[in-house]
């Protein structure tokens, strides 16, 4: 999978710039606030559908301007796509693929593979749940889009389930009925996903486990703790445990128990990683996860995913930045940094530097 060219107008500091890609490692190299990770982020909207830094769609808008619009063209193996992506200051959005509207984000997500590693994701190990769930929901929506409309399904259910806990909460006279018609929705929608994330992971962890005894030589192991736990995941188990805990649910308010609560946990050996590794040996743990993650789309797709590495380079000491040039060499890479120097031991194909929102290409 290749990206080609980016043509921005209004997005973020760029006016109007388009950029052609190399196959190999393109590195975007300037001083910070010039843009550099505005186009990783302008890449990364063509896979996702929304940004990985703002819930705001109105922030990528460049100051001053009504709309954005960005064009893609890449290709996989099989073919070549143009993807069009319109945003509107009053809040209309549309994308469009060789000229056919996307009007569900399940099916933008069976186009353009891409892996996105920043020094922001450490919060995966020391951060919140919800952080990590958000990783486990985003890199297998990716591979299985029907994953992401049962996710959807199941948020949409547990709110009404909410909602109907916290009248039940506060009047003895509303009816149970419909506490059980949620559950039943929510055991079939959360008995799938747990499926799905329990395979990913266990996949996840195979790849996590041997790049990071590359590394370091230490056992890294990726563990699922569901909320929900069953000996069997299905969704009788799921709506018997949810059932059992009903007289507690109505008596907080809200659900206790469900997907949204699940966790995913990291271990050096036996012990929780979180709690006890030092800022080195998180960065190593996040760097065998997106490594992993890379070698898990391309055993699902046939083909490696674009590696997006957002200053990645600066924060690795020389051995794990060696190791990381060698797994990327084979594969196309859109990288930035401020300091050139962070590239001189890779294989660089193509570089740009970038300044207030001008991308200019170095020739050699």
């Amino acid at each position: 999978m290749k990206v080609k060219k980016l043509s921005v107008t209004n997005f973020r500091n760029y006016k109007n710039e388009t950029v052609s890609f190399g196959e190999n490692t393109n590195v975007f190299f300037g001083n910070n606030a010039q843009g550099k990770t505005n186009l990783l982020e302008a890449v990364y909207l063509f896979s996702h559908g929304r940004s990985h830094r703002t819930k705001s769609d109105n922030e990528m808008i460049n100051f001053g301007s009504d709309f954005m619009k960005l064009c893609l063209e890449f290709s996989d193996a099989d073919r070549d796509y143009k993807a069009v992506l319109q945003l509107s200051k009053n809040g209309k959005k549309s994308i469009s693929i060789n000229n056919v509207p996307i009007t569900k984000l399940s099916m933008l997500m069976r186009y353009l593979n891409v892996v996105m590693f920043s020094p922001e994701d450490l919060q995966i190990i020391k951060g919140a749940p919800q952080i990590r769930r958000h990783f486990l929901d985003e890199a297998i929506s990716q591979l299985y889009p029907v994953y992401l409309k049962r996710l959807i399904s199941y948020h949409k259910n547990l709110a009404q389930k909410n909602n109907l806990l916290k009248k039940m909460h506060f009047s003895e006279n509303i009816s149970g009925d419909m506490l059980d018609v949620w559950n039943e929705q929510l055991s079939d929608d959360g008995s799938f996903i747990m499926k799905y994330r329990a395979d990913f992971i266990e996949n996840l962890n195979g790849y996590a486990s041997e790049i990071h005894k590359e590394i370091c030589k230490e056992n890294l192991n990726l563990l699922y703790t569901p909320s929900v736990d069953c000996d069997i995941i299905d969704k009788e188990n799921f709506y018997k445990k949810l059932s059992a805990v009903s007289a507690r649910e109505i008596e907080n308010g809200s659900s206790l128990y469900g997907i949204q609560r699940d966790e995913l946990r990291f271990f050096i050996g036996d012990k929780e990683i979180k709690n006890f590794a030092s800022q080195g040996q998180q960065r190593t743990a996040v760097l065998s996860l997106k490594m992993a993650q890379t070698e898990l789309i391309a055993d699902v797709r046939n083909e490696y995913p674009v590696l997006l590495l957002d200053d990645i380079m600066s924060e690795l000491d020389l051995d794990r930045r060696a190791y990381l040039w060698g797994k990327i060499k084979d594969k196309q890479v859109i990288l930035t940094c401020t300091d050139l120097d962070d590239t001189k031991d890779g294989s660089v194909s193509d570089i740009f530097e970038v300044v207030s929102g001008k991308v200019t290409k170095r020739e050699e």
